[in-house]
């Protein structure tokens, strides 16, 4: 038809050409907009091939019988295997098994003997951090996600203030303009001008259409990575030059039966104002610098670093449920299946990205940021710890395991906690204050490798879904093994370790036999005060008032020789005088 129109003439030729051309810039210029449905049927490609190939064999042979009873079998078989394809694939979830399943072959699982020590613990839970630095903005901003990454060495949360979604012309005009960076190893966020970075980002997730951070990486791929790859998680950071990036995470699908989600690389974004050039740069060919898996080593601001989309490790912490083989997860068996807990009055799930040390584990894991989960059996009712999951957030190409249940440890879970916080502190008000954010603590106290749990106490209003974050939150370390609840100072990160041994340590030694520490931090000074407080002390001997006492002894016996003498020499005046009048009645008598 096209071919006819054509060879009309001069003036059909130049509708064709303009036509041409405009579909031409339209796939170009929007394919932000279009790229979903591409990702939609890269994701579903199995699904859609087979649904195709079994409608058009059905209608070619419901076309093709002669009979009306052919012909209603034929539909009735096309309706039962739709039904039954929907039955098994999306309400059983049957498709998500097999591609979790996929994840599971796909995946370098490595079995860990020994768990690392967490390090550089963060005070602060996501959602206190999130609402407290929303309460340092105008009325105009909003501030993005919170994400805790490595900035100078040290690990911090770092935000976006952007543009807020409810004005539309500020999110078309606007720059993303300043970004917080706040320590997480402080019970004391500041979110006052040192910790606000003045740089200027022209995309921001909040901005509008090609100012969107989403839209401008999307336009940033090539066709290939249009219908393998998505945008996720956007991170800000300094890179290697000490210059504020924008990094978003990629996530990239493989496979063909059922395709499944993995570490795609990374899209940076630099730094820069929005101008007239950077607007014909967005709409034609995006933004960013792609920055493969493979490539990633090869800047070091990446590597130890957290860029990894949560969507992914997951995804990855959950197909360990295959452990026990393809069938085990399936209802009738069950016997290692386990699951990712979500509590349902914590709006900050797994995994929590937590600081490890690995240095004496004997693996080659590098020793920082990683994806940590707790994983548990599938039945509600069971709430022990079944595997620890470390997946590294910087990407790399591993996923390090630690196996409670086969050691038979017999540890609490992540969703028992709540409760023994609760009950440990039963004069607080439980509905308006949220035990929340469990994440690991492992320290080597008493002798051996230990493993608690910091939870955090946050409020939340009865108008407001968000918690109020506090400057010095309540803290509670509870003990995976003896499910005792210890409550520590925020204040004094140095003393939790004595503050647990404190409690516990007559716990242990009488389950344990342990022996006793922590009784080398006497200060040589109180020790030495301590040795003089428990000598006698001498009294000072004065000689002259020993003699005057002596003296004073012998005065005083003399006295009473004195008196002694008196008392006999009456008794025998008396005596004799008794015996004269015997005398004197005997001879009167005669």
């Amino acid at each position: 038809m096209i071919k006819n129109y054509w060879k009309k003439g001069a003036k059909q030729k130049t509708r064709v050409i303009v036509l041409a051309l405009i579909l031409l810039i339209t796939l170009i210029v929007l394919r932000d907009d279009y790229q979903p449905a591409l990702l939609f049927f890269r994701k579903y490609i199995f699904i859609i091939l087979l649904c195709a190939m079994v409608l058009f064999l059905g209608l070619r042979k419901f076309r093709s019988s002669v009979t009306g009873s052919k012909k209603i079998g034929t539909l009735i078989v096309m309706i039962v295997f739709f039904g039954i394809l929907y039955l098994v694939g999306w309400h059983f979830k049957m498709y998500d098994y097999m591609k979790t399943y996929n994840v599971f072959k796909n995946l370098n699982k490595i079995q860990i003997n020994e768990l690392p020590l967490t390090q550089n613990e963060r005070i602060q839970p996501l959602r206190n951090i999130y609402s407290m630095a929303n309460e340092s903005v105008g009325e105009t901003k909003d501030v993005s996600l919170p994400h805790l990454v490595r900035v100078d060495g040290l690990n911090k949360w770092t935000m976006a203030i952007q543009p807020t979604e409810k004005y539309v012309w500020q999110g078309m005009s606007d720059n993303t303009e300043e970004v917080f960076a706040v320590s997480s190893t402080t019970p004391f966020p500041r979110f006052s001008s040192e910790n606000r970075i003045a740089v200027t980002f022209s995309i921001g997730e909040s901005l509008k259409f090609s100012r969107n951070t989403y839209n401008a990486v999307v336009q940033r791929f090539n066709p290939w990575m249009l219908f393998n790859f998505e945008p996720s998680d956007t991170f800000y950071m300094k890179n290697d030059a000490g210059e504020w990036v924008e990094v978003v995470s990629l996530i990239k699908w493989k496979g063909f039966l059922f395709p499944y989600p993995t570490f795609g690389g990374v899209m940076v974004v630099e730094s820069g104002e929005h101008d007239f050039n950077d607007y014909i740069e967005r709409i034609l060919i995006g933004k960013g610098t792609y920055i493969s898996p493979e490539e990633m080593k090869n800047y070091p601001y990446l590597t130890k670093q957290n860029t990894l989309a949560e969507k992914v490790s997951r995804l990855q912490a959950e197909s360990l449920k295959f452990l026990g083989g393809f069938s085990d997860p399936l209802p009738w068996n069950m016997e290692t299946a386990v699951k990712i807990p979500d509590l349902p009055n914590d709006q900050n799930q797994q995994p929590f990205v937590t600081d490890f040390d690995f240095s004496d584990t004997k693996i080659s894991a590098y020793s920082g940021l990683y994806h940590w989960f707790g994983l548990e059996p599938v039945g509600d009712e069971r709430t022990s710890l079944t595997y620890s999951v470390f997946v590294p957030a910087d990407g790399t190409d591993a996923l390090y395991y630690y196996d409670h249940a086969a050691k038979k440890q017999g540890y609490a879970g992540v969703s028992a906690m709540p409760l023994k916080v609760i009950e440990s502190r039963k004069e607080y008000d439980w509905s308006v204050n949220k035990p929340v954010e469990f994440r690991p603590y492992i320290k080597d106290v008493a002798g051996r490798k230990r493993m608690f749990f910091l939870g955090t106490v946050s409020a939340v209003r009865d108008e407001s879904s968000q918690f109020d974050g506090s400057a010095t939150p309540d803290l509670a370390l509870i003990d995976s093994e003896y499910r005792d609840v210890v409550w520590i100072d925020a204040k004094h990160p140095s003393q939790w370790e004595k503050t647990v041994y404190d409690q516990l340590n007559e716990a242990w030694r009488a389950s344990e036999g342990i022996g006793y520490y922590f009784v080398d931090e006497t200060k040589t000074v109180e020790t030495a005060q301590k040795i003089l407080d428990s000598i006698k002390a001498i009294p000072v001997v004065d000689k002259e008032a020993l003699q005057i006492e002596k003296l004073q002894r012998q005065i005083d016996s003399i006295k009473a020789l004195k008196e002694t003498v008196k008392k006999e020499a009456v008794k025998e005046v008396i005596v004799k005088e008794k015996e004269i009048k015997e005398d004197i009645l005997n001879e009167e008598e005669e």
